[in-house]
């Protein structure tokens, strides 16, 4: 994030993916709400230590590490956050003030907060679970837009390389000590990732295409996505372009 590019952020008022929060002395509940309504839309940018017409006030300076522990913290609790993020929260001094952000980009499943369901609607967040015909809106407009969750309802663990959960127990608690996935299940990590699900409308339960891409057996990976194929790019000066790539199939 650069202060051109921050103040570009605050000078468009707030909209329907960016949003500011006051949060001068902690994070404020409904930063969640909105994180959950980013995903559910387009995404978007939260910014901290701004009041709603865009006038930076800064956050102390002091809580800057505690704000940041406690968001991460919840974006990995289940009870608070359904499937559970990965977030990245920065700091930026921006005209002598502390501010924090984070970008929240769209997710491929439902996001819910604290049980709720939010969505986007021009510079607001709206509660709309209890709204079918807007949930069904959504679910379609996911399911239109993304495959990894088609579910495969006759996958079982038997497909799946459980043996890896370890490796994600670790990587989970190289990034928090105390994260949730610690003390649950297998089968609760993969409800809480995102990688079992139900379709409300049909009725169909199971693992996902993205469950069978990440966990799956290559027999099963071949049977449920016989197109898929690893490319590998190889890139030695930038990003732009590459020097030599090779595809795998599996």
């Amino acid at each position: 994030m650069t202060s051109d590019f921050m103040k570009e952020l605050l000078s468009k008022d707030e909209k329907i993916t960016v949003e500011y929060k006051n949060c001068q002395y902690g994070i404020q509940e409904d930063v969640y709400e909105t994180v959950c309504s980013f995903s559910n839309r387009y995404g978007g940018y939260i910014i901290m230590g701004v009041e709603d017409d865009g006038t930076p006030i800064g956050i102390n300076p002091n809580m800057v590490k505690d704000m940041k522990k406690n968001f991460v913290n919840q974006l990995n609790n289940p009870d608070k956050m359904s499937p559970t993020l990965y977030l990245s929260i920065e700091d930026i001094v921006y005209e002598g003030m502390t501010l924090l952000w984070v970008y929240v980009p769209p997710t491929s499943t439902v996001e819910k907060c604290a049980n709720r369901i939010y969505d986007r609607n021009e510079d607001g967040d709206m509660d709309i679970t209890d709204s079918p015909i807007q949930l069904q809106n959504m679910y379609n407009r996911k399911s239109n837009t993304y495959a990894e969750h088609k579910i495969f309802p006759y996958v079982t663990t038997e497909d799946l390389r459980m043996d890896l959960m370890g490796k994600v127990r670790n990587l989970a608690k190289s990034k928090n000590p105390d994260h949730p996935w610690l003390k649950m299940s297998d089968d609760e990590i993969m409800k809480s990732s995102g990688l079992w699900e139900k379709d409300f409308s049909s009725g169909i339960q199971g693992y996902n295409l993205a469950g069978v891409l990440l966990f799956g057996k290559d027999d099963v990976i071949r049977s449920c996505c016989p197109g898929y194929i690893t490319d590998a790019l190889y890139r030695v000066e930038n990003l732009d372009r590459y020097d030599d790539s090779s595809g795998a199939r599996i």
